[in-house]
């Protein structure tokens, strides 16, 4: 076969990964000496050390935790600098609280609290964004490269054939397609691009032992998985990497991850992304808005609570069974705003004019405040500020036979306000495609789920979030 000269750098992954970790930590207290000592003045004395070496636990410990120094190959860079910024806001809110509280802002204060955060957010993703550049240019002139062939041409494979030809930033040469049964044709017609089948599996096992091949991806589906087996042990004999995509990878996932069971490794389908360091974030943030938050509106709700006394007879609040978090049965606070408080077996929902809605209720409800209680569901820790809106039990149970897919909006706490609230989808759910759009975008929030995201949410909420047509 005519294959090309190799790249002259290979796998350096432990070593790359190293020299990450100490750059990070160079970074970080390079950054606070020069806040405190150039722009501020201050000297660096024994309890501002150790507020950096406090950062520097922190920050290793969140990265660590969360696989940050992993190969970002296949990543692009604006996901990277998200990570990364994410993790040092992080520990710098962390340190902020800490240097407050039992140091009396001996260091954290002014300008070099400001200065300390801007660098060193500013140092750490500029290097990053620096190599990245470099290692991309370097990949386009054919350096640090690997030749990488698939296995099996069927929807995934072509899928990821165009995923690698779309990003030669990454540095994979796409030698071809090896099949089990090579017709006449040597190529697979794609529209602006041609994939060329290189051969069948034998032809693959003796290219790999020539070491023509980095990197082998098997996206054979399920029913051969005699093949797989075969093919497995015959790579064993080579130096090439062997990677397998399952088939499942083609449904619709929710936060898939591997995980080992004793050494048995195994691929989750469905999971919640809110693990290890990303709970803590989640938790962090629900605690500091919601806290803030209520105090701000402690005397709007005062004066909604004495409205509702005087409008319309019965309690101020009303506390509705919902499903939280793995489906664990809740109450949520509202204020009331209907004469009834149906919370059974069935529950209608609101329509256009109601009859059950006092007149003083549907002003709340157009404008969400009904809802300002659940920020105690959020103190209380069963519910999120941002995240799927909880319906009522009976709805669960009605829809989770009509919508696939339903019951795993329920693998995060539900929220105030959510990704599909922002969207238009809320209120009354009428029709089940309705209802479908609605569970289309909260899992769509569950996949991507990111710090950022829940605060481009709640920016949303606060611009057109609070009053919407369809709430009744």
């Amino acid at each position: 076969m005519n294959f090309k000269e190799r790249g002259i750098l290979h796998s350096n992954s432990s070593a790359i990964s190293l020299a990450h970790r100490l750059l990070d930590l160079i970074v970080i207290a390079a950054t606070a000496y020069i806040a405190g000592k150039v722009l501020s003045g201050i000297p660096m004395a024994p309890e501002h050390w150790m507020i950096v070496f406090l950062a520097l636990l922190i920050f290793h410990f969140l990265t660590e935790m969360n696989q940050m120094y992993l190969s970002w190959r296949g990543e692009r860079i604006s996901y990277e600098l998200m990570k990364i910024s994410t993790y040092w806001v992080l520990t710098f809110s962390t340190v902020f609280m800490v240097d407050y509280f039992f140091f009396a802002q001996s260091f954290m204060s002014g300008t070099t609290m400001k200065g300390w955060l801007a660098l060193s957010l500013s140092g750490l993703c500029g290097y990053r964004a620096l190599l990245r550049s470099i290692m991309h240019s370097l990949r386009k002139a054919g350096f640090n490269t690997r030749r990488v062939a698939i296995v099996g041409a069927e929807k995934i494979g072509q899928r990821l054939a165009h995923t690698i030809d779309r990003a030669p930033w990454m540095g994979l040469e796409l030698l071809g397609f090896y099949v089990e049964k090579p017709t006449d044709r040597t190529t697979i017609d794609q529209g602006a691009r041609d994939f060329a089948i290189r051969g069948d599996f034998q032809q693959l096992i003796e290219d790999a032992r020539a070491g023509y091949i980095d990197k082998v991806y098997i996206t054979l589906n399920m029913s051969y998985e005699a093949q797989i087996k075969w093919l497995v042990q015959e790579l064993s004999d080579t130096t090439t990497s062997v990677y397998i995509i399952p088939d499942v990878f083609m449904f619709h996932l929710l936060h898939a991850r591997s995980e080992s069971i004793d050494g048995l490794p195994s691929i989750s389908i469905f999971d919640t992304p809110m693990d290890g360091a990303s709970l803590i974030v989640k938790r962090i943030e629900d605690i500091v808005l919601a806290s803030i938050i209520l105090a701000m509106i402690s005397i709007p709700m005062l004066i909604i609570a004495i409205g509702i006394k005087l409008t319309s007879p019965g309690p101020v609040f009303f506390k509705q069974k919902r499903y939280g978090m793995d489906g664990k049965p809740i109450e949520v606070w509202k204020f009331r705003s209907m004469k009834v408080m149906e919370n059974g077996e069935k529950v209608t929902q609101a329509t256009k004019n109601d009859q059950r809605i006092t007149p003083f209720g549907s002003f709340l409800r157009r404008t969400s405040l009904d809802e300002l209680p659940q920020f105690i569901n959020v103190l209380r820790g069963e519910m999120s500020i941002v995240g799927p809106r909880p319906h009522a039990v009976a709805h669960n149970e009605q829809y989770r036979k009509l919508v696939q897919g339903y019951m795993l909006r329920h693998k995060v706490k539900p929220g105030i306000t959510g990704w599909a609230q922002v969207n238009g989808w809320r209120g009354e759910t009428d029709t089940l495609d309705k209802m479908q759009k609605r569970i289309e975008f909260d899992l769509d929030y569950i996949h991507h789920w990111s710090f950022w995201w829940d605060v481009k949410i709640i920016c949303l909420t606060l611009v057109k979030g609070f009053i919407n047509k369809n709430a009744y």
